[in-house]
């Protein structure tokens, strides 16, 4: 009898210690995922929290916590980038708007104080003041639309387009500034109409864009282009193409990004405002589709459009 009590208190004993030894160990590790994750919140660290416990509930919280973690660093990784696009949106915005309005004040001044201009001189200055007024106003317009864009607050209604139409009627718009920057056009399309599901309003926007932005910076290829053609089942793909000096490849995935600035030789390709393809991407999204480009310098640079066909 009293080798059975000797035996069960030792066995008590026993278990007493390794739970109290378990216990230490469970507050060790605590008191060490506290340090831990107050040290990456207040530093602001990448670290992850190390898991070492063959404990499987200690084990999953562990990864629960880093999986946290890792959704904390790629939300600060955002907003460090979105902080960063918000004050090149605003160095080009102030850029952009200073130009202009620069020539406005400097004409206004002339005509306010020089009473010695002839009447020739009055009328070239003053549509010169209402020229920039239009571009300071074009600028405004589009930074409007982007914001609603991404808001959410323009309401797109898709309907049956007849693109082929469409296309024609938007080259034909263009036809004076095709002369008069010496540039050939070359058009290609079936002969039966093609239709699409869009918004025959926020296609033309996109046309528009793709096109200006072809005239603007491919002008020395001297041609520019515009296919349209089915691709694949339910789809048309509309191209617009140049043959300027293209844009590096590396740039690729970045061209339709919002605000962004190309530092390269292709002029001035997204310095500025770099609104215009940002717009045309939103627009098209919106419908439904896709918008890409492929670019070999001097040779075809081409944003392709995809939608669903009707």
């Amino acid at each position: 009898m009293i080798w059975f009590f000797v035996t069960s208190t030792a066995l008590v004993g026993i278990a007493v210690v390794v739970l109290w030894a378990r216990q230490r160990k469970r507050n060790r590790q605590l008191a060490y995922l506290h340090g831990k994750l107050n040290s990456i919140m207040d530093k602001g660290t990448n670290e992850r929290l190390l898991i070492f416990d063959s404990d499987a509930q200690v084990g999953q919280l562990l990864t629960d916590m880093n999986r946290l973690l890792d959704r904390l660093h790629r939300t600060r990784a955002r907003y460090a980038n979105q902080e960063i696009e918000i004050r090149r949106m605003l160095s080009n915005i102030s850029h952009d708007l200073k130009t202009p309005l620069t020539v406005v004040l400097g004409y206004s001044e002339i005509l306010l104080h020089d009473g010695r201009l002839a009447e020739h001189e009055r009328e070239t200055m003053t549509a010169n003041i209402h020229d920039k007024a239009q571009e300071v106003l074009r600028l405004v317009h589009s930074f409007f639309d982007l914001a609603k864009l991404e808001a959410g607050d323009t309401e797109i209604e898709l309907t049956r387009v007849n693109a082929s139409e469409l296309c024609r009627l938007k080259l034909l718009s263009f036809y004076d500034m095709f002369e008069s920057h010496e540039m050939r056009l070359e058009l290609s399309m079936p002969g039966e109409d093609l239709y699409v599901m869009a918004e025959a309003e926020a296609l033309e926007r996109v046309l528009d864009n793709l096109i200006t932005n072809a005239m603007k910076y491919g002008a020395d290829g001297k041609l520019l282009g515009l296919t349209l053609e089915r691709s694949g089942e339910g789809k048309v793909a509309i191209q617009v193409w140049d043959k300027g000096k293209g844009i590096p490849e590396k740039e690729h995935h970045r061209v339709f990004e919002r605000m962004y600035t190309l530092e390269d030789s292709r002029n001035r390709l997204y310095q500025g405002s770099g609104l215009g393809l940002t717009i045309a991407k939103r627009l098209v999204e919106r419908m439904g589709g896709t918008i890409g480009l492929h670019s070999v310098p001097h040779e075809r640079t081409v944003f392709t459009v995809v939608l669903k066909s009707t």
